[in-house]
């Protein structure tokens, strides 16, 4: 029997709890100092049992996954250092940066034990173990960084179990890691609650600026509603990457600011033309650090009855929103709806199905 112990069953640890859960051969076990949650745990079904002792979880425990936030990462490491741990276990984390942890690890080092750096590149807009899944992690890159001292035995266990999550493992340096995702997500985190607060300090002084800025302006920004406190602590862990990326992001500002001051049209018109060649190429609706949003937009006539009617319908299919958003005011489109769905069949599911029913459908 392998012992899995989580520390922290949320969203993440939850979701990896229900890939191990019910694998002939595993026992997952959940700890958090909340009693409250350690009691969800055992109601919500999602691991065989929780406890508030960490020694109790840790005990003979064959693999122990760190899914607490990153701030935290170093104090449970120093916590399983004093506790009595088995021989040849392996310890790993799921945080967004991989160097600041590698490097606690390094000099909180445990006799045979090993520590794998892990990072699954997968999320959601919902939060906490009631919006854990099976299938959080499939199709999604999830990432190890080991250590040169750890032999390739060790990793291929832990690699082995993660495999029943059905990510795609990669193996990928600590360094190049952070650098890869202070890029594609860490940086624009901050971009996004930039520019949102540089828009609410005009909205102080005119409240046309909040009241114009749905639908595009939210939608790019959406990020900037990302907990405060997660982000504090992810960002100040890979302060150096950012410090960094910002001076390449102000330069490329800067290029901006003077095409426009010297009205350089076709400039502008390049780096559209540059981006847009490198955007097509990305995958789409791969899951990844940044979720996808599986949206689609229904113009519908303004009477009585139709929201209930395209919710009936979806309802008939099985086919599950998320969320529906009556956008009141849209430039010459008299009605327009906003439905959210948790996965992309869904989603074409249920525009094949709108199709039918004579509503136009956009993205």
């Amino acid at each position: 029997m392998i012992k899995v112990a989580i520390c922290g069953v949320g969203l993440i640890g939850g979701s990896l709890a229900l890939c191990l859960k019910d694998r002939p051969g595993y026992h997952v076990i959940g700890h958090s100092p909340n009693p409250a949650s350690v009691q969800k745990y055992l109601e919500r079904e999602v691991v065989d049992e929780a406890t508030t002792s960490l020694q109790e979880a840790v005990q003979d425990a064959d693999y122990i996954f760190l899914c607490v936030p990153v701030g935290k990462l170093e104090s449970y490491l120093q916590q399983l250092k004093e506790l009595s741990l088995k021989k040849g276990c392996v310890i790993t984390d799921v945080g967004s940066t991989k160097q600041s942890v590698m490097q606690s690890a390094e000099a909180l080092a445990i006799e045979d034990v090993y520590f794998i750096g892990g990072h699954p590149m997968a999320g959601s807009e919902r939060s906490g173990v009631e919006a854990a899944s099976s299938h959080l992690f499939e199709n999604a890159f999830y990432v190890l960084t080991p250590s040169a001292n750890t032999p390739e035995e060790v990793f291929a266990g832990l690699k082995q179990l993660l495999e029943l999550t059905r990510a795609k493992i990669i193996r990928v340096d600590s360094a190049l890691h952070d650098d890869i995702v202070g890029a594609i997500s860490h940086l624009p985190h901050i971009i996004a609650v930039a520019l949102v607060n540089q828009v609410a300090s005009y909205h102080e002084q005119n409240d046309l600026y909040g009241r114009l800025a749905a639908g595009g302006f939210r939608d790019i920004t959406r990020i900037a509603s990302s907990d405060p406190v997660i982000w504090r602590d992810i960002l100040t862990n890979n302060k150096e990457v950012l410090l960094h990326l910002l001076k390449d992001w102000q330069a490329e500002i800067d290029r901006f600011v003077k095409m426009l001051e010297n009205g350089d049209g076709e400039a502008i018109s390049a780096e559209f033309e540059r981006a847009n060649r490198f955007r097509s190429g990305l995958p789409e609706r791969r899951k990844g650090m940044i979720t996808s949003l599986f949206d689609v937009y229904v113009d519908v006539p303004d009477h009585p009855g139709v929201i209930g009617h395209i919710a009936s319908e979806l309802g008939t299919q099985q086919i599950s929103l998320s969320n529906i958003q009556v956008i009141e005011s849209r430039e010459d489109v008299p009605g327009v709806l906003r439905l959210s769905f948790r996965n992309e069949n869904d989603l074409e599911r249920a525009v094949q199905v709108l199709k039918q029913l004579s509503y136009r459908v956009h993205f």
